[in-house]
């Protein structure tokens, strides 16, 4: 699982999530995602393949949704801009222990459960 430490001064700062941001008005939610995690960890959209999308919160005029992928072998990251403090692929089974943004952690569990489905396909 491809993780972010959000920066300090960031809403929600030392916490970990996924590499995302708000949607442009002429993009789909994977062309917005794909875009975000090349801005923020430098993420080649071409190492990646999406496997699904998944809705997560939502917020009435703004929701998540999750876009799931699976790297190619040895796909590189790195930190690329201010709002992040690291960058960190960590195994499924590691994700639980670390101080997720409140966003993503009550959706941590089914998340995992549909990673494992499509590890599994």
């Amino acid at each position: 699982m491809l993780l972010q430490l959000r920066a300090a001064w960031t809403h929600e700062g030392g916490t970990w999530g996924l590499p995302g941001g708000a949607r442009d008005s002429h993009e789909d939610v994977v062309a917005a995602a794909l875009r975000e995690a090349h801005e923020e960890v430098g993420l080649d959209a071409s190492a990646v393949r999406v496997v699904r999308r998944t809705p997560g919160a939502d917020h009435g005029d703004w929701s998540y949704t999750y876009v799931l992928a699976r790297a190619d072998a040895g796909v590189e990251v790195h930190v690329r801009n201010e709002e992040s403090d690291e960058i960190r692929w960590v195994p499924l089974d590691g994700v639980a222990g670390l101080r997720l943004h409140p966003a993503l952690a009550p959706d941590w569990e089914s998340l995992r459960t549909l990673l494992r489905d499509v590890d599994a396909a």
